[in-house]
């Protein structure tokens, strides 16, 4: 595959706190980025910042607290979370790739509808833990993504969600990555992250898995293969194929121009 198979064709980029620390790899990052848009991809960042948002409530002396993978938001905390994501971590990705000639735009799922959300729950033997403003995916507004997509933007979205009374949610990163890509029909998604991918023996480096299916997923996750923060990344894969992307990469961000040199090839879950 080479480049002017994906003109016109959407490529929706979950792009993860944990390998933002890096300037130049971000700098490659969206470099890559720009080189996309402008061979006629098109092209949709969803971001975390996790690091960013513990880095400031270590600021305030408060506490992360996180239960299952996901961060305990209480109202105050849910504020903090929107001024990171939206305010700073959204603002400094649209802004760079906008100096790099990008036409983007730096939005928030509470923008025009953007991500409709409801309260996340979480059971621990049966036991519900509230976790407080954490949110999961309802909808999309997938005609206001597109009207954006169609005149040439490239929309730059912090996964800020809320509900029909108006109220914030935070949102894993990797699951409205997911809702997103699987709303747009888009051709990949690709998840940015801090590892190289599925290994079937961790002390084992040649055992990485460069193909996988659905159901050699759940297989993996049942044989204890895949486990910890996979299982969830990997449950994203799944809701994004079965809601119609057509194939899902895991990309390590924190190797430069890694975007380009694998969102070509076929090392992918299907």
């Amino acid at each position: 595959m080479n480049v002017k198979d994906f003109i016109g064709k959407t490529i929706v980029i979950k792009y993860g706190g944990s390998i933002m620390k890096d300037e130049e790899c971000k700098l490659a990052f969206l470099e890559d980025v720009a080189s996309l848009k402008k061979s006629g991809v098109n092209v949709v960042i969803v971001h975390g910042g996790g690091p960013n948002i513990s880095n400031f409530l270590k600021k305030l002396n408060i506490e992360s607290k996180f239960e299952k993978g996901l961060r305990v938001t209480d109202k105050d905390t849910m504020e903090i979370v929107e001024m990171i994501l939206s305010g700073k971590v959204n603002k400094d990705l649209s802004g760079m790739l906008s100096s790099l000639n990008v036409n983007a735009i730096g939005i928030s799922g509470r923008d025009s509808n953007l991500i409709s959300a409801k309260k996340k729950l979480i059971f621990d033997n049966n036991e519900k833990i509230d976790i407080g403003y954490v949110g999961e995916v309802e909808n999309i507004n997938v005609s206001f993504l597109k009207n954006l997509i169609d005149s040439g933007y490239v929309p730059v979205i912090s996964p800020v969600g809320f509900d029909d009374k108006g109220e914030m949610y935070n949102i894993n990163a990797d699951y409205a990555a997911s809702a997103i890509s699987a709303a747009l029909g888009a051709e990949k998604l690709i998840l940015m992250t801090d590892v190289d991918g599925i290994y079937l023996d961790m002390n084992d480096k040649n055992s990485i898995v460069k193909s996988i299916n659905i159901d050699e997923i759940k297989e993996y996750i049942n044989k204890n293969i895949i486990t910890g923060g996979m299982i969830p990344k990997m449950e994203c894969c799944i809701e994004a194929v079965q809601g119609g992307t057509k194939k899902v990469h895991l990309v390590n961000g924190r190797k430069k121009h890694s975007l380009i040199k694998e969102i070509f090839s076929d090392k992918v879950a299907n």
